[in-house]
């Protein structure tokens, strides 16, 4: 037997390795993947998982310099200064009633933002930012009811709690707009 035969020509060499590029270049397996799932920032909240989407997301940072306002709810923290921006922080956990754990030393706000409504979320740590399959979402619990239902989008297989960010920020019970008496 021949050597040569088992070699292709240099024509023949380039046409295969040109249509293997074109092939991984595609990826059609991952853009359908993205187009399947959303990117969330994942982080613990009273013990629980919790997640919201990236697109809400506007940065996270450690809650510092924090004023408490008068006659505003219970989940109203207070105030931070964002580099010159005032921003208000919500605490889920009392919005959502959950159990108080305390305030750790090393917790992050994620300030989520939507144009028209910019607010702060206290968390206990944040676990990171990955891609949750839309398939992977199941509808709310039957067993959960109250606030918390409002602003699910779901739940995953691994019992990460999805909040529904767009829900979170234009919902009316959240704006504070209670004024103090003369």
């Amino acid at each position: 037997m021949n050597a040569s035969a088992w070699t292709p020509g240099a024509d023949e060499t380039r046409r295969v390795l040109h249509e293997r590029a074109l092939a991984l270049a595609a990826e059609p397996g991952r853009t359908q993947l993205l187009a399947e799932s959303i990117e969330v920032v994942e982080f613990l909240l009273a013990h629980e998982r919790y997640a919201v989407e990236s697109s809400y997301v506007r940065e996270v940072y450690p809650l510092e310099n924090l004023t408490p306002l008068p006659c505003t709810p219970a989940f109203v923290l207070g105030i931070v200064n964002l580099r010159g921006e005032i921003v208000s922080v919500i605490d889920l956990r009392k919005f959502f009633e959950l159990p108080q754990t305390g305030l750790p030393d090393l917790n992050k706000v994620i300030v989520l933002d939507s144009g028209n409504m910019r607010f702060g979320i206290l968390v206990d740590l944040i676990l990171g930012v990955r891609r949750i399959a839309l398939s992977d979402i199941q509808p709310s619990l039957p067993t959960l009811t109250g606030i918390r239902e409002k602003y699910l989008k779901g739940i995953t297989t691994e019992r990460t709690v999805v909040l529904d960010g767009r829900k979170l920020l234009t919902d009316a019970d959240i704006v504070v707009q209670e004024q103090v008496g003369a």
